[in-house]
């Protein structure tokens, strides 16, 4: 990147768009002849915000990386840069102190042991002001300021107490605590309330935004409802404010990695890394900053036990670990080097030859080139952390895959875990575990390894980093009631596509959808309902991605369903409001299946007094209907069922459109949905239904991703509404689009 001259840059007070980040994103380059001058970080922060900071007015607060290094605010790449001075002191008791020695630890599941001292909580919230106040300084009227990180958590209150016209979002880029962790710090509730004071908190994994709104809830008694707080603010009409917390996962610059490996250069360098090491039949690879967080530990005692066995021989096999050095100053962090180095060794000493290293360490950090090269020359990449708020890294190796083979080991412990489901997921704490997973991933046939590689690749490659930045904001825009600046999709209402968005952020998604009135218009004759031809055409690309399921629940019996829905294949069918499941129904005992004959008979006299009016029996079911009865004669007949077998002990009643069933057995689209996400494994839930029956269903989604939609009018616990089974066909065909890879 070109240098830049200190210039006075954008004024304070003109930026429309600031971020608050511990660092800037600029390094200083000091010259033989004792000149300065700056180059961009290579840090993903800076690729995504890059095209944002150089589209508008924007200004940059962070702090250099050099004890009492203050430069004069100054102008790099269009950017307003605006260093913060830390001094030795606050580097000692606010960086490595605080932030490092107190809330790392803490926020990584007390890995190691958590230090809680005043003078470092003081220094916290000196350097947190500093930060906010230069932030106020450089923000125009209503401008934009987005706050990084555990370092500057109190940020956004202090600095909406200096500027309540702006508006702030804060990203928490590591693990945020469970409740029993987080109470043990002192100063919770001062950070607690130092987040809320942003208009939106997002966080890697939905599991962290939960666990701050349980944080809000159990520390402050802040009643939370998908996703969002009531906060006090006496600023606003009302005296109150929102706050949301959501889950935004980071992610690369994949498409560039993907390319810079590709590169002539990149391939030429991967070549030469293999026979530098003896060309060797397994090339393992291990990449991680040097911290106790990362399981260095975990997988060198694994490999080695490997060797140990016999399962792995060091004559084909070699383990290259990258460990960048971090935080040398800190204790902790020099008894780890020493730690890793020793078992390096050991490994080395019982396993090396004279022509190759069992273990290959490397104690240095490399250029992205040479990084990349070395995601291509690995045929198993290990990424086993304790705890991680992402790890991107796993997300580099995947993308630098362009023959589409490798295999990833990542842990479960990850935030990258959640997207990437396709690898192979192991929980570092099981020694045995972990050698059964690397024993796997070495053995991998090729073919199989890309199957299992091309989802990843693909998830990787849609979802990149300057996305995530763009859905961040676009989601902060909206929690003030403003544009979110997407372009509105044909066909699909702007709120029902910005919610299908949220939906296929995740990688295990359930579309489960009523049948008739959703997917089928409704008729008189329910014979002759037909599944819409563009539902169907959206169904089939849907089951043919990776980690999305589709059911049809329907108050039909199942071989009913089945026969005139004629489901594409893999779809699960639900009948009978949940009582039939994919061929299974409720076991019946003899009390029950005498109610029910008893309870067909009422049916049939009630419908014998009424023209037009049916009854159908189910297995745990009889449906008296009245579609075909005149209105008087429709509302006497369903009144005499409610009045009557409906009252009988140990019977359930349901009233729909034109319906009343009685069942024997508990059970409703509700229970149904739930028990198809726990079987399918799915994050979040698509539902879509039109009747009374449906609302059990509906009820049913608290996620703050799942999404349930209500097809006509009626009162509803959907969060959005269309109009028609056409209505319902535009969406399912936007959710494919929205889940398929971009070529």
């Amino acid at each position: 990147m070109p240098s830049s001259r200190t210039i006075s840059g954008t004024p304070s007070g003109n930026n429309d768009f600031v971020v608050v980040a511990n660092r800037l994103p600029v390094d200083r380059v000091v010259a033989d002849d004792g000149s300065v001058t700056w180059t961009r970080s290579p840090g993903g922060l800076v690729t995504a915000l890059e095209p944002v900071m150089q589209s508008i007015q924007g200004a940059w607060v962070g702090w250099t990386g050099s004890p009492d290094d203050a430069p004069e605010p100054f102008t790099h790449d269009q950017t307003f840069l605006v260093p913060i001075r830390l001094s030795a002191d606050d580097i000692r008791d606010f960086y490595e102190g605080f932030s490092n020695g107190t809330l790392w630890p803490l926020y990584h599941d007390v890995i190691a042991s958590p230090a809680f001292h005043r003078h470092w909580w003081e220094a916290y919230v000196s350097v947190n002001e500093r930060f906010a106040r230069a932030a106020a300084r450089a923000a125009a009227p209503g401008a934009t300021v987005w706050v990084h990180d555990y370092q500057l958590q109190l940020v956004p209150r202090i600095l909406r107490e200096l500027r309540d016209d702006l508006q702030i979002g804060y990203f928490h880029h590591i693990p945020f605590p469970p409740w029993e962790l987080f109470a043990q710090l002192p100063w919770r509730r001062q950070i607690i309330e130092g987040l809320l004071g942003a208009d939106l908190i997002g966080f890697q994994r939905d599991q962290d935004a939960g666990n701050l709104l349980r944080a809000a809830r159990r520390g402050m008694d802040l009643p939370s409802r998908r996703g969002m707080l009531s906060v006090e603010d006496p600023t606003r009409a009302d005296g109150t404010r929102s706050v949301t917390a959501h889950a935004f996962p980071i992610s690369i610059d994949s498409t560039g990695m993907r390319d810079l490996a590709a590169s002539p250069e990149v391939r030429a360098r991967a070549a030469q890394i293999r026979a530098d090491l003896g060309h060797p039949k397994h090339l393992i690879l291990g990449v991680d900053r040097l911290d106790y967080t990362k399981g260095l530990a975990h997988r060198l005692k694994a490999y080695g036990e490997l060797l140990n066995d016999g399962r792995l021989d060091s004559a084909d096999t070699v383990f290259v670990q990258v460990a960048t050095p971090s935080r040398e100053r800190v204790e902790d962090y020099r008894k780890l080097r020493d730690e890793i180095e020793l078992m390096a060794g050991r490994i080395n000493g019982q396993h090396a030859t004279l022509h190759r290293a069992a273990v290959v360490y490397l104690h240095h950090s490399y250029p992205k080139e040479e990084m990349a090269a070395l995601y291509s020359a690995a045929d198993v990449m290990l990424v086993t952390p304790l705890r991680d708020g992402m790890n991107l890294v796993a997300k580099e190796y995947v993308a630098c895959r362009n023959k589409g083979d490798g295999v990833l080991i990542l842990s479960e412990f990850t935030g990258a875990a959640v997207e990437l489901k396709r690898a192979l997921l192991v929980n570092p704490h099981d020694i045995d575990g972990l050698k059964d997973v690397i024993e796997e991933a070495v053995r991998t046939p090729t073919a199989k390894a890309r199957r299992r590689m091309q989802p990843l690749r693909n998830r990787v490659l849609k979802y990149d980093v300057r996305r995530w930045a763009d859905d961040f904001l676009a989601a902060l825009a909206e929690s003030r009631g403003e544009p979110s600046g997407r372009t509105p999709v044909e066909g699909v209402a702007q709120d029902v596509d910005d919610a299908l968005r949220g939906l296929a952020e995740r990688t295990a998604i359930l579309a489960a959808l009523d049948f008739d009135g959703v997917l089928a218009p409704i008729v008189d004759d329910p014979a002759r309902s037909q599944l819409n031809p563009r539902s169907r055409a959206a169904i089939k690309r849907l089951l043919d991605l990776p980690g999305v399921h589709v059911a049809f629940v329907s108050g039909r019996k199942l071989a009913e369903l089945r026969s005139v829905a004629r489901p594409p294949e893999g779809v699960r069918l639900v009948g009978s409001h949940g009582a039939e499941f994919d061929g299974a129904q409720a076991s019946l005992t003899p009390e029950q299946l005498a109610l029910l004959d008893d309870l067909g008979r009422r049916l049939d006299e009630v419908a014998a007094r009424y023209p037009g009016a049916r009854v159908e029996r189910k297995p745990t079911t009889v449906v008296l209907h009245t579609r075909l009865a005149g209105p008087a004669d429709a509302e006497a007949a369903t009144a005499a069922v409610l009045d009557g077998p409906a009252r009988l002990p140990r019977v359930h009643a349901l009233r729909g459109k034109d319906v009343v069933e009685l069942s024997v057995v508990t059970a409703d689209k509700g229970q149904a949905i739930a028990s198809l996400a726990g079987e399918t494994g799915a994050e979040a839930t698509l539902y879509i239904g039109d009747d009374a029956t449906d609302e059990f269903a509906l009820r049913r989604l608290e996620h703050p991703r799942d999404v349930g939609i209500k097809v006509g009018p009626g009162e509803t616990a959907a969060h959005f509404r269309v109009g028609s089974p056409d209505d319902v066909a535009e969406v399912l065909t936007r959710l494919a689009d929205l889940l398929e890879p971009t070529p």
